[in-house]
């Protein structure tokens, strides 16, 4: 079977030109051809070893079946990359749904790319591959972005560089980290477009942010309403919510009230309580499509 090198990533492709080393094995996994750092080799599927680094979460069972079946038809076009560690053990770098689907296919050995690499350095190749080459969904990109910055002591401007992404783009997938847990769920899961998302993101309010998801979830708004909605958001003034917050200081039975209303009506409730017991409660609507999503849930 021969491989093709110019089927890799540019990324990773680059980092696979240069032999920095050169250890044998002990046994030779191919007919007169030991696994050499730096070669592509056929070694055997169970001295590889899972990466602790790998960013995927998600293996989709019917498509890692349908990987299988062709590798058991065509082989494997593209081979894994590897980490060695030692005298016919390696810890894998990138590729683990080729890797699943070739034990699954019942291969006893697998054409993989053998590097010498830190941990450091094979958590960076692992996740800039995998962002590169892998179907990764929106969440698992943005935590692959995080990881390289935290992690591997990246800028934004080198990482984006390193993915060959704009520094918007990074930022933009970044910023998904920061929603509310149901939202990054909806996205991983493909529920919610990341138009939606990115519209999102654009509005400071939490709650604001659950109530415009929750209208997105029902069908009742599009990217382009969605945007429109944020753009709203964010062009009101906080000045006017900061002078207020004093006024109204209310006791952690009423205040607890005041935050099950804002849950259910998916807007910021506002209650507002006098000492002789009188006062009021304030429902906020944005548009005339929201005033009448508040009378829906009045039974009004």
């Amino acid at each position: 079977m021969s491989i093709k090198r110019n089927a890799l990533g540019k990324g990773l492709g680059a980092l696979l030109e240069s032999i920095e080393t050169d250890i044998t094995s002990k046994s030779h996994v191919t007919e007169g051809s030991p696994a050499v750092a730096g070669s592509v080799a056929n070694i055997p599927v169970d001295q590889v070893e899972s990466n602790p680094f790998q960013p995927r979460t998600d293996f989709e069972a019917e498509a890692l079946k349908e990987l299988s079946d062709s590798i058991k038809e065509q082989g494997i076009i593209q081979p894994i990359t590897v980490r060695k560690l030692g005298y016919d053990k390696y810890q894998l770098i990138s590729g683990e749904r080729r890797l699943k689907a070739s034990k699954m296919a019942g291969l006893k050995t697998i054409p993989a790319y053998i590097r010498i690499a830190n941990d450091q350095n094979m958590l960076e190749m692992a996740l800039v591959e995998n962002i590169q080459r892998q179907d990764l969904n929106a969440i698992e990109i943005a935590i692959s972005y995080k990881r390289l910055i935290d992690e591997c002591s990246l800028t934004q401007e080198v990482l984006s560089t390193r993915v060959g992404k704009n520094r918007t783009t990074v930022t933009n997938y970044m910023r998904l980290l920061k929603l509310p847990p149901e939202i990054q769920v909806a996205i991983r899961d493909g529920k919610i477009s990341m138009g939606h998302a990115r519209a999102i993101t654009g509005v400071d309010d939490v709650v604001k942010q659950l109530m415009m998801f929750k209208e997105i979830m029902s069908g009742k708004l599009n990217v382009r309403d969605t945007e429109e909605l944020a753009r709203e958001s964010g062009n009101k003034s906080t000045l006017k919510k900061k002078s207020t917050q004093n006024k109204n200081q209310l006791s952690f039975e009423f205040t607890k009230i005041q935050n099950v209303l804002s849950s259910h009506f998916g807007t910021k409730i506002q209650l507002k309580r006098n000492a002789n017991g009188s006062g009021r409660i304030i429902i906020p609507f944005d548009h005339d499509e929201d005033l009448n999503r508040v009378l829906e849930l009045l039974n009004y």
